[in-house]
C-alpha cells in the first residue's frame, strides 16, 4: 500500500469520527452544552481530541515536508531568504517604538505589545513595497527584452 492510499483512509476514519462527534453536539443542543459541564465534558472533548489529533499530525507533517525538502533543494537560497527576513523584521522592530496605550474601555496595552505591532505593520509595509517593486522590475524586464 503506497502512502497516498494509507492516508487516505486514515482522512476517511478522521472525517467520519469527527460526522460522528458533529451529530453528538448537534443533537445535545445549545441549551443542554451550555447548562451541564458534564454534557460539555462527554460530547465536546472528544471532537477537541479529534481536532487537536490532526493539527499534530498536521504540523509534523509539514515540518518533515519542510525539513525534508530544505535538504533536497538549494539551502544556501533557502537560508538566504530566511535571513533576509530576519534582517527585515530587526530593522522593522529598530525603527519603531513602544508606549503603553489605555484603550477606549480602560485596558491597558503594554508598551512592548504595541513596539511588537509597529515592527509587524512597518514590517508589512517593506515585503509589500518589495513585492511591488518586484513586480514593477519583472514587468519593465519583459518590455524592454
Amino acid at each position: 500500500m503506497t502512502l497516498h492510499k494509507i492516508l487516505k483512509y486514515v482522512a476517511l476514519v478522521i472525517g467520519v469520527l469527527g460526522l460522528i462527534f458533529l451529530g453528538r453536539i448537534l443533537a445535545a443542543g445549545d441549551d443542554a452544552i451550555e447548562a451541564s459541564a458534564d454534557v460539555q465534558s462527554s460530547v465536546l472533548e472528544p471532537m477537541m481530541w479529534i481536532s487537536y489529533l490532526v493539527l499534530a499530525v498536521v504540523i509534523a507533517l509539514v515540518a518533515i515536508f519542510v525539513i525534508a525538502g530544505l535538504f533536497r533543494g538549494n539551502i544556501k537560497n533557502t537560508i538566504i531568504g530566511i535571513v533576509s527576513f530576519a534582517v527585515v523584521v530587526l530593522v522593522s522592530y529598530l525603527v519603531t517604538t513602544g508606549t503603553q496605550v489605555t484603550t477606549r474601555e480602560g485596558d491597558i496595552i503594554s508598551a512592548g505589545t504595541v513596539h511588537w505591532v509597529g515592527a509587524g505593520l512597518v514590517c508589512f509595509y517593506i515585503l509589500a513595497a518589495l513585492a511591488i517593486l518586484a513586480m514593477v522590475f519583472s514587468g519593465v524586464k519583459k518590455l524592454i527584452s
